[in-house]
């Protein structure tokens, strides 16, 4: 949708940015909280995302593994933002809620709406209000945007609806992280950028 916004409004909108410090990493209801290692085989961190998890390619969500799960966890969460979006909050890209609490994976494309095959906790909604991946799709002109994948090990449990937004899903992990792992690729229009290394080898 955004790949036809015209390159100088873009470049008017450069400076407009939601800003990394509403990230829901950063959040500071979270508490305090130990690492984690989330990376991915496709691209390392702080390096360009492959066309093809964009709305440039085939729109697929990146594979990510992680691992160093702490004792305690009863289920990770995953949410993935943009904070370079040209809005008051980071767009969200994707949410997955009540994931296995251990060490794991993600294979490319696989997160997807519940109903389209989603085999890891509840999808819960993006920023278009649809379950599943949102690929990329940052203005032309525009600048870099970073897309930070953000891993929560949490403790206890919570309700929430099927299919959680942001907010309930911050509300419900207040106080709950235990750990919680970034990994941050990048992707532009209009604005030359080569596409870095691979990224880490998976865990054995």
């Amino acid at each position: 949708m955004l790949e036809h916004v015209p390159g100088w409004l873009g470049a008017i909108l450069r400076g407009v940015r939601a800003g990394a410090s509403k990230l829901t990493i950063v959040d500071p209801a979270l508490g305090q909280f130990d690492s984690l290692d989330l990376s991915s085989l496709a691209f390392a961190d702080g390096q360009r995302l492959p066309e093809r998890f964009t709305a440039d390619g085939a729109g697929v969500s990146p594979p990510l593994h992680w691992r160093g799960v702490p004792a305690g966890t009863t289920s990770l969460a995953l949410v993935v933002e943009d904070p370079d979006a040209p809005s008051p909050q980071p767009l969200v890209h994707a949410i997955l809620w009540d994931m296995p609490p251990q060490d794991g994976q993600l294979a490319e494309g696989e997160i997807r709406a519940d109903d389209d095959g989603g085999t890891h906790g509840d999808v819960g909604r993006n920023s278009y209000l649809r379950e599943g991946w949102l690929p990329p799709d940052p203005p032309t002109g525009h600048g870099e945007h970073r897309y930070a994948f953000q891993l929560f090990a949490l403790s206890g449990t919570a309700d929430l609806d099927p299919s959680p937004g942001r907010t309930a899903v911050v509300e419900a992990m207040a106080g709950r992280v235990l750990a919680a792992g970034l990994l941050t690729g990048t992707y532009s229009r209009g604005t030359p950028a080569e596409i870095g290394p691979v990224g880490a080898t998976a865990p054995v």
